[in-house]
C-alpha cells in the first residue's frame, strides 16, 4: 500500500488525469462543496484505492471520473483528451469505449442470461460481429470461472456469481479504465477476496487502470496505491 503523489505518472502510461476538480451539490442554503480541488492520475496496470469516511466525496469523484456527471470547475482527461466539458453525446461515447464500471449492486439485467449481460456493452459499441461478441463473452465468463453457467439467468446465479458477471461485463469492450464503487460491499469474505482477485488480475493482464472506492481496509491494503480522502480533498 503506497500513498502516491498526484503528479508522478509518466505521460505515456497515463490513461486518466483530473486536475483541481470542484463539485457542488444542492441549491441555496443547502448547497454543499463536495469536492474542493481534487487532482489525481492513473496509469495502466495499476490498482488505486480511494478510501475515507462516508460523505467525504469518494463516490462523487468516481462519478465525475466515469463521465456520469460534470465538475463545476477543473479538468478531466481520458487518454489525453479533455472530456470534462464535453457534451452528453461525446461523454456517452467515451464511456462506452474507454470506461468499465463495477458497482456494489451489480445492476445485471436479471431476465437475461449471463452471456447476454456480458454482450450488452459490445452490442452498444457495435464494433464486433454477433459471433465475435458471443465468443468474447464466452471467453470473459470462462475467465471469471462461470464458463459452465453462461446461459443461466441472473436470477439463477448467487450474489458472488452475479458480481463476477458484472466484472466480465465491465471488461467487455476492453476499456482503458475500470471504475469500481464498493465492488465487494455486498459479498461475504470468501467472495470478496475472489471478486477482488479476479478484478485486479484481469485488469493487470489487459493493462487497465483500476480505481476503486472501498471501506474495506483489507481490500485497500492489497491495492498498488491508496488515496485517503477527507472533506472533499485527498489527504
Amino acid at each position: 500500500m503506497n500513498p502516491i503523489s498526484a503528479h508522478t505518472t509518466p505521460a505515456a502510461a497515463r490513461v486518466l488525469r483530473c486536475t483541481n476538480l470542484h463539485r457542488y451539490l444542492g441549491q441555496g442554503e443547502g448547497r454543499v462543496h463536495v469536492l474542493k480541488g481534487v487532482s489525481f492520475e492513473a496509469q495502466r496496470g495499476h490498482v488505486y484505492a480511494i478510501v475515507g469516511p462516508s460523505g467525504c466525496g469518494k463516490s462523487t469523484l468516481l462519478y465525475l471520473l466515469g463521465l456520469l456527471d460534470q465538475p463545476d470547475d477543473g479538468q478531466i482527461e481520458i487518454n489525453g483528451r479533455v472530456m470534462s466539458n464535453s457534451d452528453d453525446f461525446a461523454r456517452t461515447a467515451a464511456r462506452g469505449e474507454h470506461i468499465g464500471f463495477v458497482f456494489q449492486f451489480h445492476f445485471l439485467m436479471l431476465e437475461f442470461s449471463a452471456l447476454e449481460n456480458v454482450m450488452m456493452p459490445m452490442r452498444k459499441l457495435g464494433r464486433l460481429t454477433p459471433d465475435a461478441m458471443q465468443a468474447r463473452a464466452h471467453s470473459l465468463l470462462e475467465s471469471v470461472g462461470l464458463g459452465n453457467k453462461t446461459h443461466r439467468l441472473g436470477t439463477q446465479l448467487s450474489g458472488g456469481e452475479q458480481q463476477r458477471v458484472a466484472i466480465a461485463r465491465a471488461l467487455a469492450n476492453q476499456p482503458a479504465i475500470l471504475l469500481a464503487d464498493e465492488p465487494t460491499g455486498n459479498l461475504d469474505v470468501k467472495n470478496s477476496g475472489l471478486v477482488f482477485d479476479l478484478l485486479t488480475r484481469l485488469a493487470k493482464e489487459q493493462g487497465q487502470a483500476v480505481i476503486l472506492v472501498t471501506h474495506n481496509p483489507e481490500i485497500a491494503q492489497r491495492c498498488d496505491h491508496t488515496r485517503p480522502m477527507r472533506d472533499g480533498l485527498f489527504v
